[in-house]
């Protein structure tokens, strides 16, 4: 299904004190993804999207969500073509699929995500 919210990404600043701080409010169970600040959790049980912590990139940088869409090229398109101001090419995301960011009218940062086990290792 396209257009579902499929991911979140919580920008932290000290990922230790973030993942302490998750892990005791919420149960999250999160572990480090690659060799970057990135961990992974699957937020609770039951139904609802899973999500990540990241390293804050700058200040001011915010809560981000992703879009599951069938094609990311077509969508930065079509994002484009709605007002919509494309911020990065499609990038892999190796083994899981690829991922491109945008800003929508109103300023905001989103993501969007196309499911493709194939996606290589970035050269």
């Amino acid at each position: 299904m396209s257009g579902k919210v499929v991911h979140f990404e919580i920008p932290v600043d000290e990922g230790d004190r973030a993942v302490a701080f998750y892990g005791a409010a919420f149960g999250w169970d999160l572990e480090r993804w690659g060799p970057m600040d990135y961990w992974t959790t699957r937020a609770g049980d039951g139904e609802g999207i899973d999500g990540a912590l990241t390293r804050r990139e700058e200040p001011g940088h915010g809560l981000r969500f992703y879009i599951s869409v069938d094609d990311v090229d077509a969508s930065l398109a079509a994002v484009e073509s709605a007002g919509g101001r494309r911020l990065t090419d499609r990038m892999p995301i190796p083994t899981v699929g690829w991922m491109a960011l945008f800003s929508d009218t109103e300023g905001n940062t989103v993501g969007v995500f196309q499911s493709d086990p194939s996606a290589p290792m970035p050269e």
